[in-house]
């Protein structure tokens, strides 16, 4: 709430600087008495931060410029503003970030990896992960209430020395919305093609030390593909409490209910002719999700305290649209978990030194139950099914303790070292209610209890030429255990018990700084992956999970943004790649040592011109472009996919007493593309049709913005 107690500052003058993301810095001159003082300051607001705060590179707030990390934040107002339908309308502003659409607000990732479904990133909400390390979810992000979040931090890179495992590709980190000053209530109301509706309501209210805010995303559609309906119902509660002795909790509660109907992917020919259609109607998923942290902060003279218990519950039953062609099955999976993030932090004179010490404990009995299903086809689609016999039926428990230690400090006023060790020691418990199976395509191995223990390590160093220039570099180890459905959901593979964890190694280097009215960011990183799991498609269809080696993942994030005058605005971010197969061979007459990986664009980039008029507050109107380049569509190279570039608008016009009227149009140049186009033997080529021309208008109900 702007107020803050420094403790033990001797008697005498003190320069106080006061800084705030969206306003200019403020200073002012105390004079401290041998008793207490108080300043106030009142800072004015500024079209670009001069100094950005960002949290998820340390779990602690701190200075950009002293972040030895590629991080980019995303603002709250930039959320609201976008209004975003799906998170890749908000998170591929981020350069080098790309998530296409697979489905309501499901989504695959790429963040210095391919477009993937594997589990190499982490998703938080206010520090706590998601889901548990050994139940990952490529579609995490519609298990958050992306549209009402208060802030997006994705960190790029291996983050594993402070996040254990998941965390090789990147950190995708959501921030809630802390409750108003005083009492109050924001709503807003869309709709839109095919079906498009969204409420977005909120209520809020501080007294005294407590402060309560309540979000609630209702949304569904009908889905511009045939058959591809979907519902949400999500919402956070948040309450803050101010507690006698500079102490702080935040306790945070939040639900999502996700009811939809998965598209397939379709033919070359049915892409460019009939793009609606959707072969597995019968294709779902019914995706429940719930969690609960408290987090209590106390703060004694240079010492933080904090601890963060939490719980989750995941449930998920499906129809996977992607195995109906070679592998149909129905199956429900789902985990709890019980965990504890704790930390201290103390801080010492010389050198501006830091230390924060701390451990992460997550206890997570999961299940999974799988049969096999008979479809019944109706002409080219299936609509119905019949259960057939039972695959696996298993429960499974992991288990993790992670204690870390991170240094930071700085042997001269412009240089700030950084140094991180994590110990993890991780772990499942699997007991399977049928028997082993040693042959055919869905093996079961028989009960086991594999564990990995792995330390990572991290340094990193600023250095701060000034506001025009600040260098930074870094080098990072990533980790990351085995799913259990990479585990144990044998499939056809001859073992997968035995899979190895996959480790990784990058070395990045940037700089980043302000010219004037110009802001920009530039990096370039060299990831190389040992024992990455890979899934071989077979002549038959069948896909065979193994380590594969290494892959090696390089390339360049440049990112800007520009006051052009005191109404226009423009921003833009380009990224180039080259990831590559070093040693995979999955057969002995197969060997892609060489080739460049499958859904790994060599370029990804965006820009957006955005014009508030001075004679009008509040109005704006942003015109966006956003591209992804080619790629190949197989690991053998032989097919390839031209990329595609699109364009997009958005508008915003006050009419009075804090209401507005909002209006979106994606896919402005009604572009055919795809959201993911693949190659296979067995399938040909399979194209993900991307929406065409969808207009979305609403109001929206925002007092005191």
């Amino acid at each position: 709430r702007g107020r803050f107690v420094l403790a033990g500052i001797p008697a005498g003058p003190l320069t106080l600087t006061a800084e705030r993301l969206g306003f200019e810095r403020g200073t002012l001159s105390v004079q401290v008495p041998s008793g207490a003082a108080r300043a106030d300051f009142r800072l004015a607001p500024a079209a670009f931060a001069l100094e950005e705060i960002v949290v998820s590179a340390s779990r602690e707030a701190q200075r950009r410029a002293e972040t030895p990390a590629t991080v980019h934040a995303i603002a709250g107002s930039a959320i609201r503003a976008a209004m975003p339908a799906h998170p890749s309308e908000i998170a591929n502003r981020v350069p080098g970030v790309w998530i296409g659409a697979a489905g309501g607000e499901g989504h695959r990732t790429a963040i210095r990896q391919p477009l993937t479904t594997k589990p190499v990133y982490l998703f938080l909400e206010d520090g706590v992960p998601t889901r548990s390390t050994g139940f990952f979810n490529h579609n995490a992000l519609y298990e958050v209430n992306v549209p009402q979040a208060d802030r997006i931090e994705v960190l790029k890179g291996p983050a594993t020395a402070l996040y254990g495992s998941d965390a090789i590709g990147g950190v995708v980190s959501v921030g809630t919305r802390a409750p108003s000053a005083g009492a109050g209530g924001e709503g807003a109301l869309e709709g839109g093609a095919f079906g498009w509706g969204r409420a977005l309501l909120t209520a809020a209210a501080t007294r005294g030390r407590d402060g309560v805010r309540a979000d609630l995303n209702l949304t569904r559609t009908d889905g511009w593909r045939d058959a591809t309906d979907y519902t949400r119902q999500g919402g956070t509660l948040r309450w803050d409490r101010d507690l006698p002795g500079d102490a702080t909790l935040r306790t945070t509660a939040t639900f999502s209910r996700i009811d939809q109907t998965d598209p397939s992917a379709v033919s070359l020919a049915d892409f460019r002719d009939r793009p609606t259609v959707n072969y597995n109607p019968i294709a779902s998923r019914q995706v429940e999700a719930f969690r609960l942290a408290s987090a209590l902060e106390k703060v004694s003279g240079s010492t933080l305290f904090s601890v963060t218990p939490f719980v989750r519950r995941n449930s998920m039953e499906i129809v996977p649209s992607w195995m109906l062609s070679y592998d149909p099955v129905w199956y429900r999976t789902g985990h709890s978990s019980l965990g504890v993030l704790a930390r201290v932090r103390r801080d010492f004179a010389p050198l501006r030194a830091r230390v924060i010490a701390g451990v992460d404990v997550d206890y997570s009995p999961g299940y999974r139950v799988e049969r096999r299903i008979a479809p019944q086809k109706d002409g080219s689609s299936i609509r119905s099914y019949t259960a057939a016999d039972p695959l696996y039926d298993y429960a499974v428990t992991f288990r993790g303790v992670s204690p870390y230690v991170q240094a930071e400090a700085s042997p001269t006023d412009r240089m700030r070292v950084a140094a991180g060790l994590r110990y993890d020691r991780a772990g499942y418990d699997y007991d399977s209610r049928l028997a082993p199976l040693a042959a055919g395509p869905h093996r079961r191995p028989a009960d086991a209890a594999p564990r990995y223990d792995h330390l990572s390590p991290k340094l990193g160093v600023t250095y701060e030429g000034g506001p025009a220039l600040g260098l930074y570099a870094s080098y990072g180890h990533g980790f990351r255990a085995p799913s259990e459905g990479q585990l144990f959901r044998q499939g056809p593979a001859v073992s997968s018990i035995d899979l190895e964890p996959v480790c990784a190694d990058n070395l990045e280097a940037g700089f980043r700084g302000r010219l004037g009215r110009l802001s920009y960011d530039a990096a370039a990183y060299r990831m190389r992956i040992r024992d990455d799991i890979l899934t071989f498609r077979d002549a038959a269809g069948n896909r065979i999970a193994s380590n594969a080696g290494e892959t090696l993942h390089r390339g360049v994030e440049l990112g800007a943004a520009l006051e052009l005058t005191g109404e226009l605005t423009a921003d833009a971010n380009w990224s180039r790649s080259r990831q590559t197969y070093e040693d995979w061979a999955p057969s002995a007459a197969v060997d892609y040592a060489g080739n460049g990986i499958e859904a790994a664009p060599g370029d990804l980039a965006s820009a957006r011109l955005a014009y508030a008029p001075g004679w009008l507050a509040g109005a704006r109107v942003e015109g966006e472009w956003t591209r992804v380049g080619s790629y190949w569509m197989d690991p053998e190279n032989t097919h390839r996919y031209g990329g595609h570039d699109l364009f997009n608008l958005r508008a915003v016009l006050p009419v009075g007493s804090g209401v507005e009227l909002v209006g979106r149009v994606v896919n402005l140049a009604d572009r055919r593309y795809a959201e993911l186009a693949s190659y296979s033997a067995f399938a040909k080529e399979e194209m993900t049709p991307g929406m065409p021309r969808t207009v979305y208008v609403g109001v929206r109900y925002a007092p005191g913005r």
